[in-house]
């Protein structure tokens, strides 16, 4: 698969690389996202999620030590909902190295990243993020990312919406997913409130 942008190398896997992803409450300080292996050891994470982070419009990617590895942005002002992102802490005038915005093509109802810089990488974000199964393409239509709902192996329970996986094809950088992610999360504005009602994962009722 051809490589494609980079926020931080270290997080580009020669194999398929499958993270678990908690999305925690969203009505305190210090909460947000955190990303870990199948190992259960962290690999990114997002504080200060809370409501006042909201309202900036502003989201911080960091790694397990706390280093900022990316800054999504919502870009104003704006006649469509668009975010862009930056290295690091995106501090005044850094110029951004992507955006996100839904997509303009007719009969297209996901989104369209756009890399700044070098106008042939493009993305399509395609499917529903609010249910959790969706699928980040290229520009030679190969599927590079992909974000579903999380089956407990053990019940075979499917969890809530607040836990999902990420699986990160070879070659694709595993900060510029989970920085896709964050805007995701933004854009779709999904209710985070579960019914209670744990739900069988349709693959499992056959097994």
């Amino acid at each position: 698969m051809k490589a494609g942008l980079v926020v931080d190398d270290g997080f580009i896997y020669e194999e398929e690389k499958h993270l678990t992803v908690l999305k925690t409450c969203l009505f305190f300080a210090n909460d947000g996202f955190t990303a870990y292996d199948c190992k259960g050891e962290l690999v990114f994470r997002v504080d200060s999620y809370g409501p006042d982070m909201r309202d900036r419009g502003e989201l911080v990617l960091m790694d397990a030590h706390g280093r900022c590895l990316l800054t999504v942005r919502k870009k104003r002002p704006s006649l469509h909902q668009r975010w862009e992102g930056y290295l690091g802490e995106g501090t005044d005038g850094q110029k951004p190295i992507f955006s996100v915005r839904r997509s303009s093509i007719i009969g297209r109802s996901g989104m369209t990243v756009e890399v700044y810089g070098n106008p042939g990488e493009e993305y399509q974000i395609e499917g529903s993020f609010a249910n959790r199964s969706c699928s980040i393409f290229n520009a030679e239509k190969q599927a590079v990312a992909d974000i579903r709902r999380k089956v407990d192996a053990s019940t075979r329970v499917m969890l809530g919406k607040d836990v999902f996986s990420l699986c990160l094809k070879p070659g694709f950088d595993g900060a510029f997913a989970m920085g896709l992610v964050l805007v995701l999360d933004q854009i779709s504005g999904v209710d985070y409130v579960e019914d209670g009602i744990d739900q069988v994962h349709p693959a499992a009722e056959d097994q």
